[in-house]
Parts: structure tokens; C-alpha cells; sequence
């Protein structure tokens, strides 16, 4: 278990009761780049940053002159944890919409933001809907009446949509292919 897996605390403590500082070992995984990992050690430093504040605060509250130096200790700890977030966080490439932060300016909840953007897609998406099934009954409708009148060129054009149809759909499941050789399927509603 690494330290950025210690689970007793943030921080470690010595005997007296100070602050012994840890830092999460990063040099190991270098070499690997997921964004998911460095997401998460950047979580990790923000809770130990965290930790580490709240312990400052404990020492601060109580100070006399004998906690001067656990409390020289832990300043010294966050910045250290401090520099190792920015260090983190420069590994991370995530984009925050402006928005959000009005709100937790505003101190609003951010999520919010969320469910004002969801309601905007479900309401855009519900227009859009309304738009396809419409020309789909005007399609429909067109082909009817133009049934009735031409009725062997409407089946001509049947037979042309349908070889053109299959003719798309099999390019577009040969180019679904998987670099493992599987092939995606999208079902058909």
C-alpha cells in the first residue's frame, strides 16, 4: 500500500504528536498517463489538503508557545501537499463551464447547471423529434397519393431505396469494425 492509499488519516503522526508529512509517490506512475489515475490523485491531494487544513486549524486554536514548532510542521506539510496538487493537476485536462462557478459564487448548487443544461437537451431534443416525425408523415402521405397516381414508378423507387439501403448498411458495417475484429451493431428500433 502506497501512501497515497493510506487509509488511518491524512498525514501521519509521530509520537508527540506532530505532524509527520507524506507525499504521494507519483514518480512510479510517470510512465502511465491515465486520466482516470490522475484524476484521482489529484482527489486524493485535495483530501489531504484538506486534512492537513483542518489540522492546522486544530493547532492553531490551541497555540502557546509549545506548538510552535508542530505547527511550523504542518504549514511546511501544505505547502508541500500544495505544490504537489499543482504538480497533479497539471496532468489533468479538465474544463469546468464558467456557469458553474457563477453559481458556487452565488452559492447556488452546482448541479443546477446540470439539470438546467439536461432540461435544455430534453427540450431540444423533444423539438427536434417533433420535427423528424412530421416529415416522416409528410413522406408517408407524399408516397401515398403519389401511389395512387404513379403507381409503377412509386414501386420502381421502393426498389431503388431498397438496394440503396442495404448498399448503406453494409458499408457502414464494414467500417463498424472493432480493431479486435468484432463489429458494431446498432440495433434496429
Amino acid at each position: 500500500m502506497d501512501a497515497s492509499q493510506n487509509t488511518t488519516g491524512i498525514g501521519g503522526s509521530g509520537g508527540n504528536g506532530t505532524l509527520v508529512p507524506q507525499t504521494n509517490d507519483t514518480t512510479g506512475s510517470a510512465a502511465v498517463d491515465d486520466p482516470k489515475q490522475n484524476l484521482n490523485q489529484v482527489i486524493n491531494s485535495i483530501q489531504k489538503t484538506l486534512g492537513l487544513i483542518h489540522q492546522l486549524y486544530l493547532t492553531v486554536s490551541s497555540f502557546n508557545a509549545a506548538s510552535q514548532l508542530p505547527l511550523l510542521q504542518r504549514l511546511n506539510a501544505l505547502v508541500m501537499e500544495l505544490d504537489n496538487m499543482a504538480k497533479l493537476s497539471e496532468k489533468c485536462n479538465i474544463q469546468v463551464p464558467m456557469e458553474v462557478f457563477n453559481l458556487i459564487d452565488d452559492g447556488k448548487n452546482p448541479d443546477e447547471f446540470t439539470r438546467d443544461v439536461i432540461n435544455s437537451c430534453i427540450a431540444k431534443n423533444q423539438i427536434t423529434k417533433g420535427k423528424t416525425d412530421t416529415f416522416k408523415s409528410l413522406r408517408k402521405h407524399l408516397l401515398e397519393e403519389l401511389e395512387q397516381t404513379f403507381p409503377d414508378e412509386v414501386e420502381s423507387y421502393r426498389d431503388i431505396r431498397a438496394a440503396s439501403a442495404a448498399e448503406t448498411k453494409r458499408l457502414a458495417q464494414a467500417q463498424s469494425t472493432l480493431p479486435n475484429g468484432d463489429v458494431k451493431v446498432k440495433p434496429e428500433l
